[in-house]
């Protein structure tokens, strides 16, 4: 059995002399072993109509629609637009850091205009986290509607993710005989693996593990592709259909299937609530590879009650986010917070004269028309375009074009004066 991790610096900076030891995934020697496991195994794949949990979970799917419907529609679509773009880099900051990987938003919004570390390590993880951005706003623009839970959706996810890492970050090692491979993006294992206790299915098992995956998540109605959002999520890591970024792919798929079933807008970011409760997170998963206990625990092979505690946390997890960011954006509070840093700034002369007073009113409306600016501003047309520009340079404001409307821009940079907790201040 071999357990895969991505190699570190040294790894990569010694990989010449390894290379004897080096194999590809592309060309196997031999068809992957096959050890005949039924694809039953992976039942039950939703919580069941007749579990005692059910009812339960139903209640939380419930809430949590009508929270995000709430979040959703309190924000002009204009503010929404521009933090779901720092929601997405927080998404990327929180799933990078469950697999031990910190890269702070700010170092991703620097990766996403080409500002790259010069320490090759810190670069490697901004390339890393670039990557997953760049998925996520594909997921975000309807990039996977309606397949995120099929093989061609997850097989793409992981190929897209992996299309744009640095070679050193496509090494997989056997960490006991030291062995490497090259992982090619989109491509199912070939070998066997361990994820901790549990030894996943034979390679050459996982197509027909994920055709039954497929199938058993197709047609269902909103509270089922609600809740399976977390038993999906677990089911696709005990698969683990790649050699690595199981865990990134299995998170992003939740993100896609809770994007879709609740028309989110990409406002809030359940890997946040991973993330700050990932000992739990990891503990609850580990529980759902258990077998069924009883005859009360289900129909299928693996154990449904671990399954129900495991959806019951990730929906508790989401409404907990959502409740976060509602109170981030409650238009007053954070009208309040921007004006208080807009004020120390034009004090301190780092903002021009007037310029709170158009943050002010792109708060109150949204955006503003760039004809409104001058007045707004109680200045000529030719200082008004200062303003737009300086604050443009700032990044706290965008616009489409040079005459499209002006709106607000959430930067990682003041995330901790305008958002505070989003994520910790970088050090």
């Amino acid at each position: 059995m071999y357990r895969y991790f991505y190699v570190d610096k040294e790894v990569a900076n010694n990989k010449d002399k390894k290379a004897d030891k080096r194999v590809g995934e592309a060309a196997p020697a031999e068809a992957p072993p096959d050890r005949g496991e039924r694809a039953g195994l992976l039942e039950p794949l939703l919580v069941s109509d007749t579990s005692r949990h059910r009812a339960a979970l139903s209640d939380l799917a419930l809430e949590l629609t009508a929270e995000s419907t709430r979040l959703r529609t309190a924000l002009p679509e204009s503010i929404a637009s521009a933090l779901a773009t720092l929601v997405r880099a927080m998404n990327c900051y929180y799933s990078n850091l469950i697999e031990g990987h910190d890269t702070h938003p700010v170092d991703i919004e620097r990766a996403l205009a080409d500002d790259f570390s010069a320490e090759p390590k810190q670069r490697n993880l901004q390339l890393e986290a670039k990557a997953h951005i760049e998925v996520q706003k594909w997921i975000d623009e309807g990039g996977l509607v309606g397949r995120a839970t099929t093989e061609s959706g997850v097989r793409e996810i992981h190929e897209r993710f992996c299309a744009h890492l640095p070679p050193e970050l496509l090494i997989v090692e056997d960490n006991e005989t030291g062995e490497e491979l090259d992982m090619i993006p989109g491509a199912y294992r070939v070998r066997d693996v361990i994820v901790g206790r549990h030894v996943a299915v034979s390679p050459g098992a996982v197509p027909r593990f994920m055709q039954r995956f497929e199938e058993g998540y197709a047609k269902l109605g909103k509270t089922d592709r609600i809740l399976c959002a977390a038993s999906a999520h677990h089911r696709l890591l005990w698969i683990h259909p790649f050699f690595d970024g199981n865990g990134r792919v299995a998170r992003l798929m939740s993100h896609a299937l809770l994007l879709e079933a609740l028309d989110t807008g990409g406002l809030w970011s359940v890997a946040r609530g991973l993330a700050r409760a990932e000992s739990e997170y990891k503990k609850l998963l580990q529980a759902c590879d258990l077998p069924r206990r009883n005859d009360l625990d289900g129909r299928g092979n693996l154990s449904e009650e671990t399954l129900a505690e495991f959806t019951r946390f990730v929906l508790e997890t989401c409404i907990d986010q959502v409740t976060f960011m509602r109170g981030l954006m409650e238009p007053e509070r954070l009208r309040d917070r921007v004006m208080i840093w807009a004020e120390e700034e034009t004090r301190g002369g780092r903002l021009p004269g007037k310029a709170k007073e158009l943050l002010s009113a792109i708060l109150y409306r949204g955006e503003v028309q760039r004809g409104d600016v001058a007045e707004i501003v109680g200045a000529s047309a030719r200082t008004a375009r200062r303003v737009v520009s300086e604050l443009t340079d700032i990044g706290v404001v965008q616009s489409a074009s040079p005459r499209a409307p002006v709106q607000l821009r959430f930067p990682a940079e003041l995330a901790g004066r305008w958002m505070p907790g989003l994520f910790p201040d970088k050090k």
